[in-house]
């Protein structure tokens, strides 16, 4: 019986050490360190939430969700602290073993063994092998070189009034009542006190924006929730 797995070896060349981490198809994550040339040491092999909490609402979580988000952590973790050699690339893998139950939870030493003998040594980001490693189990896997964008979010009506007029090439306007005013342009922003003003530019508007929503934020009155 075969068993589809999805993992990395990574080296730190300072600390001449190494980990091994690998996620199953039954959405265990299997991890293992030790020192170059010895074997390693295996930590508890950690199954999926999915198949052993008790939480009703976390049971329908597809089981590989999280190991894999973990296979992930782990990987940016351990890059982040000098494993920058990669001994074993980002691979997935069908093994000619049969994987442990996942409960109980038992390290399994032959089936990073295989990992490791079997892993081809072709370099790839780790979500390739992650997509492949779904597309073979028939998931749905992450779209590739999508840019991304934040969402624009629809503006206070006032603010798109304003929008419109400076869009139509008029400015925004203080009240003509107060001794210190401003006016907006499509060209800049003014401050100015009586007939003396001066333009700021666009770092110090963003400064300014920032100073006033949190000031306004400072002196919101709390709401009556007596009623």
């Amino acid at each position: 019986m075969t068993t589809l797995v999805v993992g990395f070896r990574l080296g730190n060349d300072t600390t001449g050490r190494q980990m091994t981490a690998l996620v199953t198809e039954t959405g265990v994550l299997h991890r293992a360190q030790g020192i170059y040339g010895k074997p390693s040491r295996l930590s508890r092999p950690e199954p999926s939430h999915a198949l052993t909490t008790p939480i009703a609402a976390l049971r329908g979580e597809h089981p590989l969700a999280r190991p894999i988000a973990s296979l992930r952590e782990h990987h940016a973790r351990y890059k982040a602290k000098g494993y920058a050699r990669t001994l074993v690339p980002p691979s997935s893998v069908s093994l000619d073993i049969e994987e442990h139950p996942p409960l109980p939870p038992v390290p399994h030493p032959e089936l990073l063994e295989a990992f490791v003998g079997a892993a081809p040594h072709t370099s790839q980001p780790l979500d390739a092998a992650i997509n492949a490693f779904r597309t073979t189990l028939g998931l749905p896997t992450r779209p590739t070189n999508v840019s991304w964008a934040p969402r624009q979010q629809p503006l206070p009506p006032r603010v798109d009034a304003m929008l419109r007029t400076l869009s139509h090439g008029s400015a925004i306007n203080s009240p003509q009542r107060l001794p210190v005013g401003w006016t907006v342009t499509g060209e800049g922003v003014r401050l100015h006190v009586g007939r003396i003003g001066e333009t700021i530019d666009r770092q110090a508007v963003i400064e300014l924006q920032a100073a006033l929503s949190a000031w306004l934020r400072f002196t919101e009155k709390p709401q009556d929730t007596t009623h």
